[in-house]
């Protein structure tokens, strides 16, 4: 039953159907042949159905959905979050953490990429069908991208470390969940406190809202100056945000308001460098 629903689905995705009207099919000609009455209108127009709405419920993977949050869960990953030391340590303990539903949907856990020295942090949102597949945050052709915003501004991933607000790959690539974000936030706050950086630069609306704690969508956030106070540690750091390379390769036009960022954020690396 669940193969058959999936490969009718796909057919209505590839013939351009987005929505059911009757749940059974109407003779559009009915009129216009003889000895044929057409199926009375009801007086109560019809319920519209999204596809998902009219087909039963198990014939969808519950994992696909959003999990409520444990807070069983949530006490672990805080708990885990205050024991590690090193980033090495934190690493081992996001592998180990059996607290969110989207581990048992991924490939791979995506922790982090670059140089784990560095005190510049870029923070991304939640890996992709290609990080899932290598394990690394920002490659395929978001992180090509990514790359050559870093290299117009002389950074590389031999100069920052890059890591994510979700370690694992949510089920078709969908926005995470409030209580997904939630979870993996003790381990994020760690970092950031284990990483100790000059600069914080947030890579998308999701780690943009994630760390600054805000409702607004990157495009009124970018272009500014924040500072992020740590609850875990209680420290201060300047923190700055960019458009998710994934978006600029969807939405090119705004690749001219990306460049200006990445100047603001050349410009303010170069005063904190004379501050230090």
């Amino acid at each position: 039953m669940r193969n058959s629903a999936a490969a009718l689905l796909d057919w209505y995705r590839i013939s351009g159907v987005d929505e059911i009207t009757h749940m059974h099919p109407a003779n559009w000609f009915a009129q216009s042949q003889p000895g044929l009455t057409p199926e009375p209108e009801s007086a109560t127009p019809p319920k519209i159905m999204s596809l998902r709405e009219s087909l039963p419920v198990s014939d969808f993977e519950p994992q696909d959905r959003p999990q409520p949050i444990s807070v069983a869960g949530l006490s672990d990953a805080k708990a885990l979050a205050a024991k590690a030391t090193t980033l090495d340590e934190l690493e081992a303990s996001i592998r180990g953490f059996e607290g969110c539903a989207l581990k048992r949907t991924a490939r791979n856990t995506v922790f982090a990429d670059g140089n784990r020295k560095s005190k510049i942090l870029l923070i991304g949102e939640a890996p992709g069908e290609k990080e899932d597949a290598q394990g690394i945050p920002f490659c395929g052709p978001s992180g090509a991208l990514l790359d050559k915003m870093l290299g117009s501004i002389g950074l590389d991933r031999t100069k920052c470390l890059i890591t994510n607000t979700i370690y694992w790959r949510p089920p078709g690539n969908r926005q995470p969940s409030p209580e997904e974000v939630l979870l993996c936030k003790p381990f994020v706050e760690k970092s950031i406190e284990l990483v100790d950086p000059a600069l914080i630069i947030l890579v998308g609306g999701t780690a943009a809202k994630t760390i600054l704690g805000t409702d607004q969508g990157i495009s009124r956030l970018r272009g500014r100056k924040f500072t992020f106070t740590n609850p875990t540690g209680g420290k201060t750091h300047p923190a700055a945000l960019i458009f998710h390379p994934s978006y600029l390769l969807r939405q090119p036009a705004h690749k001219r308001l990306a460049w200006h960022d990445l100047l603001m954020i050349e410009q303010w690396l170069e005063d904190l460098k004379k501050q230090s």
